[in-house]
């Protein structure tokens, strides 16, 4: 459904991303998948379920705008 990559550029040798992806699960619930790590390694994730799609938006922000102010951003 949607998807938004951060990524975070710095003295690290490879530049650091943060995802956040909001979808329908089987048992029709909505989850948010955050994913995060170095570029070209093993990514960490977790998924959270979500009764609704409003509170799945609101958790998927709430994530999106941490990522940001720690550093990541758009490219």
């Amino acid at each position: 459904m949607l998807d938004v990559v951060l990524y975070r550029l710095g003295r690290a040798p490879a530049p650091h991303f943060y995802r956040v992806e909001i979808a329908m699960n089987l048992f029709s619930e909505v989850s948010v998948l955050r994913e995060w790590g170095v570029k070209g390694g093993n990514p960490r994730e977790v998924i959270t379920c979500y009764g609704n799609l409003r509170e799945a938006s609101h958790a998927a922000d709430t994530y999106r705008i941490r990522a940001q102010k720690r550093g990541y951003a758009r490219n």
